[in-house]
């Protein structure tokens, strides 16, 4: 019997859902991570200028403190990168306290400089402390998030149930080049942000609080949400925790900033502040009372002493007025002293003062106090003033003026302030040579001639390199209590006291050292006393020692 055959439907055989890949946890978490390592290193960088800046500003000679921030925070990194490896095994946790601690520290950075210069008189330790704390902080950014960013592949091909695929592992080397180059352009927006936006916006102070709030919301933000799978509860309320402590500090200090500014101000220069205003160039501040003449101070620097700032500026004017007078240029004087000196002589025509910071020589117009004591210089009529760096228009003076000067004068800061080193080098003294006229006189302010003897004698050589011959002479007159010199920090000097004296150099082209003398009907010279010209040259050439060699462009030679 056959029996018939049954034929069964086809079975449907369900085939296992296709396993979705596992995304490369570098293209996972790639846009967040390599903003925040964009932000971050923008903030460094801030750090690092705000540093710079401040530490020129308050100690003085910005070459050496910018290499010394920037040569013990790159030290430091490479210290920070060796300790971030003892938190690998909790990267998160670790990244995000490194960032709020990099917050605090970096945000706190130039208040805590500028207290420290203002109630202790000393900044250079806190500066190095700065510098090393904030360097170890950026370093160990780096180690600890491609710690974070390869743990983050392993667990995703783990929860897949497979190893993580051969291209997340060998692709370590792109990665580590896509955070460079994200912390490199970062660098490149801080940077020019600082003297862009940040500094003429809200300052140094305020701009850095700012730049540590910017850095622990980046940072914080980051863990808490990209990583926030590796963090336990604990550690989570933890970050939050430290992460506001951290914002509510940065934010009441920002909103105390200007109240703590005024205090340190007035630690610095005393209760008589009259004025103190920020230009596009620094800071200048008057201070005395009503019935008494005022004080300058510029960047911190005493420039004008009103009770005696006569001695200074008759010895620097005078002597080079013994002679033809009718043409006279100024290179620096925003103050007006030394224009107010020229004019007491009738055979003046012109006096063309060129100064950099317009700032200056406005307070000097319109503040009454300083008015008073320049004489209105500025309001005289032969008075013409000139914004512009001195040596850029030297440089183009020679070949657009139809006569040359037959006296310039030389008020400028002390030689050892780095902005000033270029002011007096060869190459600016031969620009000067250009514009004198074939009797020509140029009178220079060199520093300190007791105190400082090496670079008054700097500045003799470097004129003698450049054509000129010089007579060098000093008056007396510094007083005690501040510094005038290059190195702010150190406000009466390391001996206890500031400068003794201003030391001059009065000098004309060719080889025969100028007559050391007043011209008919000059004022006597209150500086010089009961004494003579000759007097001073010879209290100068005392300390002279052995010929120091001229300052130039490329190798400059003055120092505090």
């Amino acid at each position: 019997m056959i029996e018939p055959t049954v034929t069964m439907p086809p079975r449907r055989v369900r085939r296992p859902p296709a396993r979705r890949s596992v995304r490369p946890p570098r293209e996972a978490v790639r846009f967040p991570v390599l903003a925040v390592v964009f932000v971050c290193a923008a903030c460094g960088l801030v750090y690092e200028l705000e540093l710079v800046a401040l530490a020129s500003y308050l100690i003085g000679d910005s070459v050496t403190q910018a290499s010394v921030v920037l040569s013990v925070m790159v030290f430091a990194m490479g210290v920070g990168s060796l300790l971030a490896k003892r938190l690998r095994c909790r990267a998160a946790v670790g990244f995000g306290l490194v960032e709020s601690g990099l917050a605090l520290i970096g945000g706190c950075s130039a208040m805590v400089l500028y207290a420290a210069f203002a109630w202790l008189g000393e900044s250079r330790y806190v500066l190095v402390a700065f510098s090393l704390a904030i360097g170890v902080l950026i370093g160990a950014e780096i180690p600890l998030l491609m710690s974070l960013i390869q743990r983050a592949g392993r667990e995703r091909a783990g929860r897949a149930g497979r190893q993580a695929p051969p291209g997340d592992r060998d692709d370590a080397a792109g990665t580590v080049a896509d955070l460079f180059a994200a912390d490199y352009v970062g660098a490149l927006v801080g940077g020019l942000a600082f003297p862009f936006l940040l500094l003429p916006w809200l300052g140094q102070l305020t701009g850095a609080l700012v730049t540590g709030a910017v850095n622990a919301v980046a940072g914080g933000g980051l863990v808490l949400w990209v990583f926030r799978h590796d963090l336990t509860h604990r550690s989570r309320a933890l970050l939050v925790a430290v992460n506001l402590c951290v914002l509510t500090v940065l934010a009441t200090a920002t909103v105390l900033v200007d109240d703590f500014e005024q205090a340190a101000r007035r630690a610095v220069y005393g209760e008589r502040v009259r004025v103190a205003v920020h230009t596009d160039l620094q800071e200048v501040v008057v201070t005395g009372g009503r019935e008494e003449p005022p004080d300058l101070f510029l960047d911190g620097r005493l420039r004008v002493v009103g009770r005696d700032e006569y001695r200074y500026h008759e010895a620097l004017v005078h002597p080079a007025m013994n002679g033809p007078h009718a043409r006279v240029l100024i290179v620096g004087g925003g103050d007006g002293m030394a224009a107010r000196e020229a004019l007491r002589y009738a055979g003046v025509r012109t006096v063309t003062v060129v100064e950099l910071d317009p700032g200056v020589v406005r307070l000097a117009r319109t503040d009454p106090a300083l008015a008073t004591l320049n004489e209105q210089a500025f309001r005289d009529p032969r008075v013409q003033v000139v914004y512009a760096d001195a040596f850029n228009w030297l440089r183009g003076a020679a070949d657009r003026l139809q006569e040359r000067y037959d006296v310039v004068i030389s008020d400028l800061p002390d030689p050892g302030i780095t902005p000033s080193a270029k002011l007096y080098s060869e190459e600016f003294y031969g620009l000067v040579a250009r514009v004198l006229t074939a009797g020509g006189r140029f009178a220079v302010h060199a520093g300190s001639a007791t105190d400082r003897p090496r670079t008054y004698w700097t500045v003799d050589a470097t004129l003698r390199a450049a054509g000129f011959a010089t007579r060098p002479f000093s008056a007396d007159g510094r007083i005690p209590g501040f510094a005038a010199g290059p190195d702010r920090a150190d406000r009466a000097g390391r001996t206890g006291r500031g400068p003794r004296d201003w030391g001059f150099l009065l000098a004309v082209r060719g080889d025969r050292p100028p007559a050391l003398g007043l011209a008919p009907g000059a004022p006597r010279l209150r500086s010089l006393g009961a004494g003579t010209l000759e007097a001073a040259a010879r209290r100068a050439e005392r300390t002279r020692g052995a010929a120091p060699p001229p300052s130039t462009l490329v190798h400059p030679r003055y120092g505090a």
